[in-house]
């Protein structure tokens, strides 16, 4: 055979093995998928996180112009909320709330982390309508919602420099985001709620078990060495949230767990609870005593509105406070859309 020969025969034989190869490896990848060893999902481009989430949100990168400085300002405040509106700040006529709680500890990744209530695209998700209020609210009045309750303090004057921080902080954050604001990721992640009551000895021994590294025992969480905000929030008491934020639902919270504790571990593409476990350490958190907001009859003027797993009356049924806390909730939502043709999902 000659040089030539022997070249092309070579050749021949390494296209046989690449196309015979390529069949093999495409057959045990069929073979695999049939057999649930791989989930199709990993192929599906589509179901992957948009990469809005991965474009520049430093704000250390902004020059010192006029409005990047509010911009700038917008970021601490989110990051050190209490340390210039809480209740150990400098200035007594600034203290508008009344734990020491900062946006961060709810809006992780600083308001960019997905099925963490990211920020990205609030701002033109807003004029809104919200059932809490039965009214098309401003971005302004949602950014109160959260001082009123999460914060468990006051209203923030719409004119007073740091709610102006705020609204320029998420303008910045909104920059890339469509028109519509609707990005995949937004919320929390998705829970199948199991048909049941929440099992509290089950909370107890998953809180133990994964959430005590953090938050303690106590759950009181950690403060940093200033003592002006926490690195992890306390889930009860007097420094927590008040009954009167979404936190308290039961299946808010679960999605919200789910989703993203324990802190740091958890994704939301590789939850490392289950649907149960967060449901039931969800219900355990939240039997805790906690600040009561002031007037909570006056959330929900069209109760029918008002989400099944709201921890306070009036209900527009005649469901227990106490089933209305820690479920089993599918009677409740078929009450509504048997009664009130109402779709309840939370």
């Amino acid at each position: 055979m000659n040089k030539e020969s022997t070249h092309l025969y070579k050749k021949l034989i390494r296209y046989v093995f690449i196309y015979f190869g390529s069949i093999l490896v495409l057959a045990v990848l069929v073979m695999f998928c049939c057999f649930d060893v791989i989930n199709l999902n990993v192929f599906k481009i589509e179901n992957k996180i948009p990469s809005i989430y991965y474009l520049n949100y430093d704000v250390s990168g902004l020059n010192d112009s006029k409005d990047n400085e509010l911009i700038k300002y917008g970021f601490e405040l989110f990051q050190n909320t209490p340390k210039y509106i809480g209740p150990d700040n400098e200035n007594p006529d600034k203290i508008y709330q009344k734990n020491r709680l900062s946006c961060r500890n709810c809006h992780l990744g600083s308001g960019t982390k997905p099925y963490s209530a990211p920020l990205i695209g609030i701002i033109q998700r807003f004029p809104q309508f919200r059932g809490r209020e039965n009214k098309i609210g401003t971005i302004e009045e949602r950014i109160n919602g959260c001082m009123e309750r999460s914060m468990n303090g006051q209203v923030l004057p719409l004119d007073s420099k740091e709610m102006k921080a705020f609204v320029a902080y998420l303008n910045w954050l909104s920059r890339y985001a469509p028109e519509d604001g609707e990005i995949k990721g937004k919320g929390f992640l998705k829970l199948e709620i199991p048909n049941r009551a929440v099992n509290l000895d089950n909370g107890k021994k998953v809180f133990t078990t994964h959430c005590i590294v953090c938050h303690g025992h106590d759950g009181q969480g950690v403060l940093y060495p200033d003592g002006l905000s926490y690195e992890y929030p306390p889930l009860w008491g007097d420094d927590s949230f008040n009954n009167g934020a979404g936190m308290t639902r039961v299946i808010t919270a679960a999605k919200f767990i789910k989703g993203n504790m324990p802190f740091e571990l958890a994704t939301y593409d590789a939850p490392i609870l289950t649907d149960e476990e967060a449901y039931d350490v969800a219900g355990f958190i939240n039997i805790h005593e906690r600040p009561q907001k002031s007037n909570p009859e006056k959330d929900f003027p069209d109760i029918k509105k008002k989400p099944v797993s709201t921890p306070y009356p009036p209900y527009a049924d005649n469901f227990s406070i106490e089933q209305h806390k820690l479920g089993p909730f599918q009677p409740i939502m078929a009450f509504y859309k048997q009664e009130y043709n109402i779709t309840k999902t939370k």
